[in-house]
């Protein structure tokens, strides 16, 4: 990973400096991020509950739950209960992601961890139905949500997940986000222990990262059965600086 530094007045190295920037916004209640294959609006209990919860159920052996702090939902009205806590928080600020084509929400994501002082925001709680699970509307959701950052003025993305979520990692990576440590024991979740892998994207990398979100979601580069010709992860690699390293497992049961 590069260090970008310049010299202070004694030789030593200090951060490049910033300039002039104007303090990112929040994300706003009334703005829908669209795209071509999905959109995105704040997540409401009323509206959007009952289709999520029928949308998750079509995971039947609940393993999109594994690495998530809240589910799996045994009822509709359990779920509802859940939505109606996160509805018009500030932070997290949750999204519904609503399918373009039947309007129907599909999977949630929030924005997190708002520093507008710091101009950071995270972007977390991703839970795709398996209605979009590995198709681009899954991407488009997570392309929206990082231009909405860039645009609102932030300079780091930051992705956490749990270290054993395979899925995750490789998700982040393929997003054009660079690996920057292991928190080890940083947090619990459901009675066990989490160690958390940390990413991000900075908005010098952005112009890049959005060029090859823009190349990959074209219909063009999908062939008839809709099977990808370019890759998003190799269009995103040169703004990669380093990767998830292969750790020992050490699996105790």
């Amino acid at each position: 990973m590069k260090l970008y530094s310049t010299p202070n007045q004694f030789g030593d190295p200090i951060g490049l400096p910033v300039g002039a920037v104007v303090r990112p916004g929040l994300p706003d209640e009334a703005i829908k991020l669209s795209g071509q294959y999905c959109y995105l609006e704040v997540l409401d209990a009323d509206k959007h509950a009952a289709e999520l919860y029928a949308a998750f159920s079509l995971d039947t052996d609940g393993r999109l739950w594994t690495y998530m702090p809240q589910g799996p939902f045994s009822s509709e009205a359990e779920y509802r209960t859940w939505a109606e806590g996160a509805h018009h928080k500030a932070d997290p600020f949750f999204y519904a992601i609503v399918d373009g084509e039947s309007n129907k929400a599909v999977g949630v994501a929030s924005y997190l961890r708002v520093d507008p002082n710091n101009y950071s925001i995270e972007v977390g709680w991703i839970t795709y139905s398996p209605l979009i699970q590995q198709k681009p509307i899954a991407t488009e959701a997570m392309y929206l949500m990082m231009k909405n950052a860039f645009d609102l003025g932030y300079r780091r993305y930051e992705w956490k997940c749990n270290s054993l979520n395979a899925p995750s990692i490789n998700a982040a990576m393929r997003l054009g986000m660079s690996f920057e440590g292991l928190f080890r024991q940083a947090t619990m979740v459901k009675g066990h222990n989490r160690d958390t892998a940390w990413f991000a994207i900075l908005d010098r990398d952005w112009p890049v990262a959005q060029d090859a979100f823009v190349a990959w979601l074209d219909p063009q580069n999908f062939t008839e059965n809709g099977q990808q010709i370019l890759r998003l992860s190799d269009l995103t690699a040169p703004i990669v600086e380093s990767r998830w390293p292969n750790l020992n497992l050490d699996v105790q049961r």
